[in-house]
């Protein structure tokens, strides 16, 4: 079997900017919603889907904010986009999806705790992490745990995640620290760009075994000096952004036993009173099964 866990979030900001907007029954806006619910049909309409999780960020902030002033917030989000996020979980939770709301925790943890949980169980072929979310890509293994981009039909494993960013699945949470991570709020160290960065941490594997002065480096590379000096100054700085950029496997979900995440069917009532809010009653013909 495969197990698809999924980024609500992701989803939901894709459909919010990428889909027409639309209206619903109230007056509210209502198009990403709309998106998200075509988008979990055709995923739930493939024939190899039968365990499925969804994780959506209740509240934008988490524990990482209380580490780091200036880790994002939900400030400057659209507020026609924040108000989708209540109603996305209904949705989710309509169509027979396990749903899981993060606030202490952020939804990337959930699927990262999922991964690491299930990865292992008897039957279990695949794990499909259903994202291009980079930050996910430290949870790949091998071609067990995968990074799925369902938009572009790509799938990531191991190989995949190394020729890509240059460093394996281990190595994403210290090159996101040393890059930086904008859209987290995450600055990096100076100098450390995206090639350096890599070819660093093809060496070391993480910041803390970067030694502090270049001279000590087994590489060599343009610029080392630089680099070294930018670390050492800013070694407490990019150790904290290495704990910020670490995907948590220790949330406390709801469910233990893969089986709770088989997909049975959706909620008639309840799918059908959503639908009839956002205005999309004809999805109601693409829904492959009913409890």
């Amino acid at each position: 079997m495969r197990v698809h866990l999924i980024d609500g979030t992701y989803e939901l900001f894709r459909s919010f900017y990428g889909a027409p907007p639309a209206t619903g029954s109230d007056g509210r806006e209502v198009g990403a919603c709309r998106g998200l619910l075509r988008s979990m049909l055709s995923l739930l309409r493939e024939p190899d889907t039968t365990h499925v999780a969804i994780a959506f960020d209740h509240v934008i902030e988490s524990f990482r904010n209380d580490l780091y002033a200036g880790y994002k917030t939900g400030e400057g989000m659209d507020p026609a986009l924040w108000a989708q996020f209540p109603l996305a979980e209904r949705l989710a939770d309509a169509l027979g999806l396990v749903v899981w709301p993060m606030v202490e925790f952020e939804a990337d943890d959930a699927l990262a705790t999922a991964a690491a949980r299930w990865a292992d169980v008897q039957g279990v072929e695949q794990v499909l992490l259903c994202s291009p979310d980079k930050d996910l890509g430290q949870c790949v293994r091998g071609d067990r745990v995968v990074l799925f981009d369902r938009r572009r039909k790509e799938i990531y494993d191991a190989a995949g995640i190394e020729e890509k960013f240059g460093v394996p699945p281990a190595s994403i949470p210290d090159l996101l620290a040393l890059v930086g991570d904008s859209a987290d709020g995450i600055p990096g160290i100076p100098r450390w760009g995206m090639k350096s960065t890599a070819a660093v941490l093809k060496v070391y594997g993480h910041v803390s075994d970067i030694p502090d002065h270049d001279l000590a480096w087994s590489i060599k590379i343009r610029g080392a000096k630089g680099l070294a000096k930018s670390l050492r100054e800013q070694r407490a700085d990019a150790e904290l952004f290495r704990v910020l950029t670490t995907l948590r496997t220790d949330v406390p979900l709801e469910q233990r036993e893969l089986d709770e995440l088989r997909w049975r069917g959706a909620k008639r009532d309840e799918l059908t009173q959503i639908c009839e809010e956002i205005g999309d009653v004809a999805a109601l013909s693409r829904v492959p099964a009913w409890i």
